[in-house]
C-alpha cells in the first residue's frame, strides 16, 4: 500500500479531522505546523466570503513557515464538504476550492462525481468518508482516491462499525489510503489503526481541548472532564447517528438516555439542525476517546505527546 506523496512527508501518519464551529485557521495552520494534516469544515467560514480569506490566510501562512524552517515537515491542510441537498453553498465553496487548488477535499455524506472531477483536474485528492462497505464501493466507483472509514466510537457522525471489522472488509478490495476513525486519542492507538489496515489515523476530539481549537472553555472542560460511557449516540439534532457528550444534552433540558429518533429525510445542513438545541454549538460532539484526555494544551505539545506515545508502542510489541 502506497500513499500519494501528498500524505507522505508527514511527523506523524495522523489527519486531523475537521469539526464543526472548532476548526479554525488557527487550528488548522498550527496542526500543519505540527506535521499533521489540518482540516475544517467549508461551513464554519461563514458567511461564505470568508472562506476565500481562510484558504488565502492558511496558505500563505504555511507557506512562510516552510520557507522559514526548511527543514520542517509542513503538512498539506484539507477542506471537509458537506454533500447534502440542503447545503446550499457546496457550488459555491468548491468554486473558491478549486480556484485557489486545495490539495485535499474531503467530502461527507454522498459522493457526487462533479467533485472529483473538479478536484482531480487540478492535481488535488479526494478523501470521503464511509461507515460502511456500499458507500466505500461507491465513493471508489466514481473516483474517490481515498476512503475515511468512520467506525463506532467516532465524534460526531459515525458509523456503528468496530473499525476491526470495517477495516479489514474494505481492504479486501481497496489498496488506496485509508484512514481510520474512532476514539482514537493516544499515540498507541494511531499505531493500533496501522495495524488493521489503516495508513493513516483520523483525530478529531483530542484537538477540541487544545488552545487553538474555536471551543468554548466549557466545551473544552467537559471533554477533559468526560470517560467513554459519557457519550450517546443519536441521529436526533441532525438526521444521521452521531455521538454527543451527554452533559450537553442534559444541558439542553433533555434526557440523553430517552432521545427520540430523527426523520432522516429532514437532515438540514443549512440551519444546522432538527432541533431548537443546534448541533453543534449547544449539543458537543465527542467520540468516546475522551477518556484518554486530561488537559489542553498547544497542538504542537499533543502531536509530540502523540508521537512519544506512538514510538513507546511500537516499542512495547517489538519487546
Amino acid at each position: 500500500m502506497s500513499l500519494p506523496p501528498i500524505l507522505q512527508n508527514l511527523e506523524l501518519p495522523v489527519v486531523a479531522a475537521p469539526m464543526f464551529i472548532v476548526s479554525g485557521p488557527e487550528l488548522v495552520i498550527a496542526q500543519c505546523k505540527a506535521g499533521i494534516v489540518g482540516s475544517f469544515p467549508a461551513l464554519n467560514a461563514r458567511p461564505a466570503e470568508e472562506l476565500e480569506k481562510w484558504i488565502v490566510r492558511i496558505k500563505l501562512e504555511l507557506d512562510e513557515y516552510q520557507k522559514e524552517n526548511p527543514d520542517k515537515k509542513v503538512a498539506p491542510f484539507a477542506v471537509n464538504q458537506i454533500c447534502h441537498g440542503s447545503n446550499n453553498r457546496l457550488q459555491h465553496d468548491m468554486e473558491v476550492c478549486v480556484k485557489h487548488e486545495v490539495p485535499i477535499i474531503i467530502t461527507s455524506l454522498q459522493a457526487p462525481k462533479e467533485i472529483y472531477d473538479a478536484v482531480h483536474s487540478y492535481g488535488g485528492i479526494v478523501l470521503h468518508d464511509v461507515i460502511n462497505i456500499r458507500h466505500t464501493k461507491k465513493a471508489l466507483s466514481i473516483g474517490a482516491d481515498g476512503i475515511v472509514a468512520v467506525c463506532a466510537g467516532a465524534g460526531g457522525h459515525a458509523g456503528k462499525l468496530s473499525p476491526y471489522a470495517l477495516l479489514p472488509e474494505i481492504r479486501e478490495f481497496h489498496d488506496g489510503p485509508l484512514l481510520c476513525s474512532g476514539s482514537i486519542a493516544t499515540g498507541g492507538a494511531i499505531l493500533g489503526a496501522q495495524a488493521i489496515g489503516a495508513d493513516l489515523a483520523y483525530i478529531g476530539t483530542r484537538f477540541i481541548a487544545c488552545k487553538e481549537a474555536n471551543a468554548p472553555e466549557a466545551y473544552k472542560q467537559a471533554i477533559i472532564d468526560s470517560a467513554g460511557e459519557d457519550i450517546v449516540y443519536s441521529s436526533l439534532f441532525t438526521g444521521v447517528h452521531g455521538n454527543y457528550l451527554k452533559s450537553s444534552v442534559r444541558d439542553a433540558g433533555l434526557d440523553p438516555d430517552n432521545l427520540p429518533e430523527a426523520d432522516k429525510s429532514k437532515m438540514n445542513f443549512g440551519s444546522g439542525g432538527n432541533t431548537d438545541s443546534k448541533a453543534w454549538k449547544d449539543i458537543w460532539g465527542s467520540g468516546q476517546g475522551v477518556g484518554s484526555i486530561h488537559d489542553a494544551p498547544s497542538v504542537a505539545d499533543i502531536v509530540d505527546q502523540l508521537k512519544a506515545e506512538y514510538e513507546a508502542a511500537k516499542e512495547r510489541i517489538m519487546n
